[in-house]
């Protein structure tokens, strides 16, 4: 999964996207509704953490600009302010959740996991296939029983082949949903991870290279 957080206090933000990246996402920072904006036009975000009240542009007109776009990423949005109209009117604008500051750290990740399973088709909590079992919530995988030790972007990318459902992937939107901005866009990663799972994840081989396509998995 891979979330913008747009927020004005550093020291929040920087501890919202360490606490996501442990837990196996890819997190890109900015600090104000210019910067929020820019990013979430140029990236494919499965969800934007978005505070209401920021600098440069207020987080109400970026998430009217968003759902104006139709941009895929949902929006979860932040703010101090915890009455009910406050939260109609995030709503209203186009909003997909809500979360008042203060916040504990695993309703908001848990609110984040259900943003995008309901970005994607039916995609339900636990996946499962062949004997392959992922449960994003947990951050555990097994395979006929044995668990899979794997890394953040090794259970990223599988994560995102079995919620495809047999659909090829390829290489540039797991690059593009799994690492986050800092990854070189001509880098070998996505090749690499795909190796590595393929090894973790044994015989009969799972993942399949479609030549000039991408990957896909199935039994």
């Amino acid at each position: 999964m891979r979330v913008l957080v747009v927020e004005d206090d550093v020291e929040l933000a920087e501890a919202i996207a360490v606490g996501l990246r442990r837990e196996r996402m890819a997190v890109d920072v900015v600090f104000d509704g210019v910067s929020g904006l820019a990013h979430a036009q140029v990236h494919d975000y499965d969800v934007i953490v978005l505070d209401r009240d920021l600098p440069g542009r207020h987080g109400d007109e970026v998430c009217a600009r968003l759902a104006a776009d139709q941009r895929r990423g949902r929006v979860l949005m932040l703010t101090a302010a915890a009455t009910i109209e406050d939260r109609v009117d995030g709503l209203g604008l186009g909003a997909d959740d809500y979360l008042p500051k203060p916040f504990a750290f695993a309703e908001l990740v848990a609110r984040l996991r259900a943003l995008f399973r309901r970005a994607q088709p039916a995609v339900p909590p636990v996946l499962a296939l062949a004997g392959l079992v992922l449960d994003p919530a947990s951050g555990t995988a097994t395979r006929d029983g044995r668990p899979l030790d794997l890394g953040p972007k090794e259970f990223g990318v599988l994560e995102l082949l079995l919620a495809a459902r047999g659909r090829v992937v390829p290489a540039e939107e797991l690059l593009e949903r799994v690492w986050d901005e800092m990854t070189d866009p001509f880098t070998t990663a996505v090749k690499v991870t795909v190796s590595r799972l393929r090894r973790k994840l044994g015989e009969p081989r799972l993942i399949e290279t479609v030549p000039q396509a991408g990957y896909r998995i199935g039994p």
